[in-house]
Order: C-alpha cells, then sequence, then structure tokens
C-alpha cells in the first residue's frame, strides 16, 4: 500500500515538474520596437490635435438648466447651476466643475472629457456629491454632436449599469447634453437633460 502512494505521489510530482518546465520555457515575442520609432509614436499618442480643438466650444462659464426623470411617467425635477469648464494637461483634457441644487440639496460634481489619440474615441470621467462611484466613458464625436457609451455603478442594484449620452453644441454660446437609460420596464428613456447658455 505505502509502494502504490509512494509511486502515485511521484508520479504527480513528475507531472507537475514538467508542467512548471514548460510555463518556465521563454515565449516568443515580437523583435523589439526601433527606440526612436517608439519615441516618435509616444509623441505622436501625447500630442493634442484636432479632435481636442473641438472640445473648445464647451471651453468657458456656462449657466445651466437642469431637468432629471427618476420616474418616465412623471414630470421631471428642475434644478440650475453653474459648470465651469477649462483646459487643463495642456490642452489634453477639458475639467468640468459643477455647482448648484438638486433635490433641495446642494450638488457638486467634477469630470474630465478629451480624446484618446491611441483608441481614437472621446473619454470621459464624472464623479459628484449624489455618489461614491465613478461614471466612466468613451464615443465619437460626428459634427457638433458627440455620442457617448458611459458605465457606473448602480446603488439601487450593486452591479454596474449602461447609460447613453449625447451633446449637442448649438453654437459658440449655447450646448446641451441628454442622457438616456433603462426605465423599470427596461426600455430606454429619457434621464436627464441638461442645456448650458454662456455666461457673458
Amino acid at each position: 500500500m505505502r509502494v502504490r502512494r509512494f509511486a502515485l505521489l511521484l508520479e504527480i510530482g513528475i507531472l507537475v515538474s514538467a508542467a512548471m518546465s514548460a510555463e518556465d520555457k521563454p515565449k516568443t515575442s515580437p523583435a523589439p520596437m526601433d527606440e526612436k520609432a517608439a519615441m516618435e509614436m509616444m509623441q505622436k499618442a501625447a500630442t493634442p490635435g484636432e479632435a481636442h480643438k473641438k472640445l473648445d466650444a464647451v471651453v468657458g462659464t456656462f449657466d445651466a438648466k437642469v431637468k432629471m426623470w427618476t420616474d418616465p411617467s412623471k414630470p421631471p425635477e428642475e434644478s440650475a447651476g453653474t459648470s465651469v469648464n477649462t483646459w487643463v494637461l495642456g490642452d489634453r483634457f477639458v475639467e468640468t466643475k459643477y455647482e448648484g441644487m438638486f433635490m433641495g440639496q446642494p450638488f457638486s460634481g467634477i469630470g474630465f472629457t478629451g480624446y484618446d489619440n491611441v483608441t481614437k474615441k472621446y473619454v470621459g470621467t464624472w464623479m459628484d456629491t449624489m455618489s461614491t462611484g465613478m461614471m466612466v466613458s468613451k464615443g465619437t464625436m460626428t459634427g457638433k454632436t458627440m455620442n457617448m457609451s458611459a458605465t457606473m455603478p448602480d446603488p439601487t442594484t450593486g452591479k454596474m449599469s449602461t447609460v447613453r449620452e449625447k451633446t449637442i453644441v448649438t453654437d459658440s454660446d449655447h450646448y446641451a447634453m441628454e442622457m438616456w437609460g433603462a426605465g423599470p420596464d427596461g426600455k430606454s428613456y429619457k434621464m436627464m437633460e441638461i442645456t448650458y447658455t454662456r455666461r457673458k
């Protein structure tokens, strides 16, 4: 019995050793890139371009009017605030600082919007005093309309939820944002609408 057990342990040891040896073998990797070429690619990826300049239309101080629907069958909750949007990190991102009221309580939020030269997507983040989570978004811009898909933690389910955002630049002094998400019946509905007017 002991001999049989020893033989079994020896066989397992040999199999484990063989598996570890296979993992230790160096994997085939592509030839290293030329250092100069790599630096040029990194520099290109780090340089703001025309896609970033399109965000210039929303830079400034804007008065905001907000409509928010928690139930699509009921009238929206309306509020107002101020959005201060400034270029940061060498015109790579627009930082948004929002201050206002929501449901009778002071509300503030901060976000960043930019363009990723590598993924060729507009990207964004948003954090505010209504949550300890972060909303992360990405999308594209056609003309003066930006369409983004965003994910954020849902406090009612404990899971990540997905919403759609559309930002439309009307002119140099006005733009609007709409947010769409799933309602109680699972169907998509407009959850939020914000209109921005540049403060003169």
